[in-house]
């Protein structure tokens, strides 16, 4: 009887429990919280898979994780996400029971310059057994210290790891459990559970039903805190972020690992405060890039705008900025300074000429000592309207300008100077600021301006010679993966970017580089496209993977250390009668005077003494050619008329003796 009992009480348990677990599981859908809505309002960037388990263990068999896996930074994000599986390593069933569940990992800077991840898990049915919650001692081993606290009603586990003496925090809000090695980031996501911000803000809303749920990851910008993001990386603040954080609000990535290739499609929109610039642009239709054409492959970064028309766009400019009345007088006065000072309507005599696509261009060039070379180039509809009107604004420069400068001839290219400061900042924005007073030529249909003579010669060496981006088979290739049409494009050559970086950085940054250059690199080819589409900007970014090993046999780096040679004069090459080449000695390379306007070029030896002085004349050698040994004895002697030797030329041995000469 009493065994009946027993059973009928069993019984009676086990069917309550099946009921409880019915309607736990299956009836009982309304007490769950969404994983963003817990995400802290301050969130750089969100990481969203539902597969997380299937798509990391996918990503870290790929070449590209592998690679990354050898760098310390990357070693370090690795371990992070794998450290909940360490956490419950004694009990494997416990965590495949959590398996493929959504997770959210988001990034905050939490300080001046640092920064860390927060882990948002949906448990869904399974945190109603509070399997973990309860029992979370048992799963973890003798290396972990388990201690509680409360905080605004809610545990806090922390979880102590006796080796590394770092703290794992944990808490559990309804489905979820919240995950950090930053306490400041579960406490923020506590306080985020009454009144949740990003998962309620209309713009993410926005981005993310775009985005769907498509491919291995959800990829999502926030750009109020992209600036901060990136100063955790750069000492100095960037303009161009700040812009950014200033004009966006969200972009979403849906995205996914092809081979070596990462593609991602998704949108991206903006505030109401945006740049006047971005603003233009969105209404400003779209049209096909072409730049490419004259930009060389050397080419470390490509930033193409593209539009119906500039007259359009321009029209847009100007309505936007009118918002703003105190910066549309400013923008105003500016503009009529200019214009009453050269006598000039920039509407009809520079305006008028541009077509459908601007561009600027970050190269490393093959000629100039510049430490950064950058050009801004102007797709014309008609080169020739466009040399007519840029020739009357040169005419009005000279007639109230000090600096008098004649048109230089580069390999059938005429190189001008435009002497107006400031200028296309006060036509087109800050992001062209750089270019000021730019000298500039006219290559097929395209106007091509830059603060240094030496990288339009760049640019012009690699256009005769066919070695632009339109004849860069791995650019072309790259290229067919957008669309030909689009607001804009932004291409990114990482190894070129490296060279460019590499040489206009101070000592400590480039033994940074050189240590991470194979992490730098070995994303040779990086594209960025957005396209004017309804109230937003439909986005793609697609990024190209390459074994470091195989890159650095494609490009040549100029970061190799040369150590300069003590100038002994056992060690100094001597000119002799015996050894002098008299077919060849006065045979000069050419040269790239900085400065076209300047009276004189000189360049010195390693040890500062002077290598050759030559005058100067609108950028042409015209006068005395003076070239020494490294010792400082004159070596060569003679006269340049307009780029060309002219009279007698001489050579001297150490002694300064005359040993041979001739007339040209």
């Amino acid at each position: 009887m009493k065994k009946r009992n027993i059973l009928r009480i069993l019984g009676l348990l086990f069917t309550s429990y099946v009921l409880y677990l019915v309607y736990t599981f299956y009836i009982d859908n309304n007490d769950n919280i969404k994983s963003i809505y817990l995400v802290p309002n301050d969130a750089v960037y969100i990481i969203e898979s539902q597969k997380p388990i299937d798509n990391w263990n996918a990503i870290s068999k790929s070449d590209i994780w592998k690679h990354l896996n050898t760098n310390a930074y990357f070693n370090n994000l690795s371990e992070s996400l794998n450290k909940l599986d360490t956490i419950f390593k004694q009990d494997e069933s416990t965590f495949k029971r959590l398996g493929n569940r959504d997770i959210l990992i988001s990034a905050h800077v939490y300080a001046p310059g640092k920064y860390d991840f927060f882990y948002v898990i949906d448990l869904q049915k399974i945190a109603k057994l509070n399997v973990l919650k309860n029992h979370l001692n048992t799963f973890t081993n003798d290396n972990f210290k388990i201690s509680k606290r409360k905080y605004h009603e809610h545990q806090i586990t922390e979880i102590f790891d006796i080796k590394t003496h770092e703290t794992l925090y944990m808490s559990f809000i309804k489905n979820q459990m919240i995950v950090s090695y930053m306490h400041t980031l579960v406490e923020a996501s506590i306080d985020q559970y009454l009144e949740p911000q990003i998962g309620r803000d209309l713009n993410f809303i926005e981005v993310s039903r775009e985005v769907g749920y498509n491919d291995m990851f959800r990829l999502y910008f926030q750009y109020d805190y992209l600036d901060d993001f990136i100063e955790v990386f750069s000492k100095e603040p960037s303009d161009f972020g700040k812009t950014l954080s200033n004009s966006l609000e969200f972009s979403g990535f849906s995205f996914d690992l092809d081979d070596n290739t990462i593609i991602a499609n998704g949108i991206t929109n903006f505030n109401d405060k945006a740049n006047a610039y971005l603003k233009a642009l969105k209404k400003s239709g779209k049209s096909t890039r072409s730049i490419s054409k004259v930009a060389p492959k050397q080419t470390a970064l490509y930033l193409s705008f593209s539009f119906s028309s500039f007259n359009e766009f321009y029209n847009n400019f100007e309505t936007i900025q009118k918002e703003d009345p105190e910066q549309f007088k400013s923008y105003l006065d500016g503009i009529e300074k200019v214009e009453n000072f050269l006598k000039i309507d920039l509407k009809e005599n520079f305006i008028s000429w541009i077509d459908d696509e601007i561009a600027l261009l970050q190269l490393h060039s093959t000629v100039s000592q510049s430490k950064k070379d950058v050009a801004i180039v102007l797709k014309t509809n008609d080169s020739e309207n466009a040399k007519k009107h840029l020739d009357f604004i040169l005419e009005q420069i000279r007639k109230r300008s000090p600096v008098k400068f004649k048109e230089v001839n580069y390999k059938g290219y005429p190189i001008n100077f435009m002497s107006i400061k400031g200028f296309f900042k006060l036509l087109i924005g800050n992001l062209f600021k750089d270019v000021d007073k730019p000298y500039f030529t006219i290559i097929e249909d395209y106007v091509v301006f830059s603060n240094h003579p030496n990288t339009l010669k760049s640019i012009i060496n690699s256009y005769t010679t066919k070695e632009t981006l339109d004849t860069f088979e791995a650019y072309k290739d790259f290229n067919d993966m957008f669309d030909s049409r689009c607001s804009a494009f932004t291409y990114i050559n990482a190894p070129n970017l490296y060279n460019s970086v590499y040489h206009s950085v101070d000592t400590n940054t480039k033994k940074q580089l050189k240590t991470n250059k194979d992490y730098f690199i070995c994303f040779p080819q990086i594209g960025i496209q957005l396209t004017s589409e309804k109230d937003f900007f439909e986005s793609k970014i697609v990024i190209d993977y390459e074994d470091p090993e195989i890159v650095k046999t494609k490009y040549t780096f100029t970061d190799t250390n040369i150590k300069p040679k003590t100038n002994t004069r056992a060690q100094l090459i001597e000119i002799t009668e015996e050894n002098l080449n008299k077919e060849t000695i006065f045979n000069i390379p050419e040269i790239y005077p900085t400065d076209l306007t300047a009276k004189e070029f000189i360049k010195k030896h390693a040890n500062g003494k002077v290598k050759f002085s030559v005058e100067l004349k609108d950028g042409l050698k015209h006068g005395d050619y003076n070239e020494y040994y490294k010792n400082g004895k004159l070596k060569i002697s003679g006269k340049y008329s307009k780029d060309e030797q002219n009279g007698t030329w001489r050579v001297y041995n150490f002694d300064e003796d005359l040993i041979f000469k001739k007339r040209f």
